[in-house]
C-alpha cells in the first residue's frame, strides 16, 4: 500500500509498520532537512502531507532537522494540501514565548507528566491534538531528543478504522451529530501559575479563554474525502443532541472502541532525534508512562480548517476496497 500513496517519496526506502496506520523510512540517510532545500521540496512537502493523511502518522529515523524548519514544514504542509490561508501555527494557550523557542513549539517533556495519575488506566490519556480549538490541528511533528534508558513509547490508533468498524446503523446514527470539546484544565493551569491564555492560537478563531468548540462526532477529511470518527478521551465532554446520560454511555463505547482495538492501532518505540509527523484529523494518540528517565522533544502544530462533515464522502475501506 505504501509505494502507491507515498508518490514522489516512493523512491526512498519505507514500510507499512501495521495495515491500518504508520508508515516508517528508516534509512537515516533520507533526511527531511535536504527534501526541503531540494528543487522538488513543494512536491516532497505535498506528497509527504498526502501521505501522513492516508496512513494517519509517518516516521523518518535520526533526523537532523532544527526547530524553525520543523515549524516551516508544519506550515507548507497545510498550506500545500488546501488549508485556509489564515491559518498557521497553533500557539499553546499555557506557552510563554521564549527567545530559544517561541510560542509555537511545544516542549514535550516527560518531568511534570501532565495528568498522569497513579490507579487511573492509561486509555485515559488518548487524544487528538487541540480539538477543544474552534478550528483545530491538521498536523503535527514531533522530534523526540531525549530518551529513557527504557519506555515512553507513543500509540496512535487510526480514526478511518475506527469508523469503519462501526455497524452501518451506528454510522448512520452518529453521522450528523456534533460534541463540545474543552480543556477546562488548561484555563484551571493558568489561573494557577497566574498567566492569561494564550491568545491569536493559529487562527482568528481561535481567541479568547474559553477553550471550548464543537465538532461533528463524524468529520470528513478534506484531502483524503474519507470519513472519521472525531471523539477523544480527554478533550470530547458531550454529544449535543443526547441527554447527559445517553451521551455518557455512547462516549464511553467510543472511547474504548478507540482504545480496545488493538489491531487499528500502532505502537512506536523511539530511538534518537526521530521524527514522527501525524494528521490529527484522522488519529488519536497517547504515550506510555512505563520510564524514570527523562523523556524530551519538541513539537510542532499546525491548526487546519473548521471540522466539517459531508455526507457523500465515502469510508477508507470503501474508497481503496479494503476487505481483511
Amino acid at each position: 500500500m505504501a509505494t502507491s500513496l507515498a508518490g514522489s517519496l516512493a523512491q526512498f526506502t519505507h514500510y507499512d509498520v501495521t495495515s491500518h496506520i504508520g508508515t516508517r523510512f528508516p534509512d537515516s540517510k533520507v533526511q527531511l532537512s535536504e527534501l526541503m532545500q531540494s528543487e522538488k521540496a513543494d512536491e516532497y512537502v505535498r506528497d509527504l502531507a498526502k501521505l501522513v493523511s492516508e496512513r494517519g502518522v509517518v516516521y523518518f529515523s535520526s533526523q537532523d532537522l532544527n526547530v524553525q524548519d520543523q515549524l516551516t514544514l508544519a506550515q507548507r504542509m497545510g498550506e500545500l494540501t488546501g488549508k485556509p490561508s489564515d491559518s498557521k501555527l497553533h500557539k499553546h494557550p499555557i506557552s510563554e514565548e521564549t527567545p530559544e523557542l517561541g510560542a509555537e513549539v511545544s516542549v514535550i517533556s516527560g518531568i511534570s507528566r501532565a495528568g498522569l495519575q497513579m490507579g487511573r488506566r492509561a486509555s485515559a490519556g488518548w487524544h487528538a491534538d487541540i480539538t477543544f480549538e474552534r478550528v483545530p490541528s491538521d498536523y503535527a511533528i514531533l522530534k523526540m531528543h531525549t530518551l529513557p534508558k527504557v519506555g515512553g513509547d507513543t500509540l496512535w490508533a487510526c480514526g478511518y478504522e475506527a469508523y469503519d468498524r462501526l455497524s452501518p446503523a451506528m454510522k448512520k446514527f452518529l453521522e450528523g451529530l456534533t460534541a463540545v470539546h474543552n480543556a477546562q484544565f488548561f484555563v484551571d493551569m493558568a489561573k494557577a501559575m497566574g498567566h492569561p491564555i494564550q491568545d491569536n492560537r493559529g487562527s482568528p478563531e481561535n481567541n479568547g479563554g474559553d477553550l471550548t468548540a464543537v465538532h461533528p462526532v463524524i468529520r470528513t477529511h478534506p484531502v483524503t474525502g474519507y470519513k472519521t470518527l472525531f471523539v477523544n478521551k480527554t478533550f470530547t465532554k458531550r454529544i449535543i443532541e443526547l441527554t447527559p446520560e445517553e451521551s455518557d454511555a455512547l462516549l464511553d463505547y467510543l472511547f474504548r472502541h478507540i482504545s480496545e482495538n488493538h489491531d487499528l492501532q500502532v505502537r512506536y518505540r523511539w530511538e534518537m532525534n526521530d521524527i514522527a509527523l501525524w494528521d490529527n484529523r484522522c488519529t488519536f494518540h497517547t504515550a506510555t508512562n512505563d520510564y524514570a528517565d527523562d523523556r524530551a522533544g519538541q513539537r510542532a502544530v499546525g491548526v487546519g480548517e473548521k471540522p466539517y462533515f459531508d455526507a457523500a464522502s465515502k469510508s477508507r475501506r470503501e474508497a481503496l476496497g479494503i476487505t481483511f
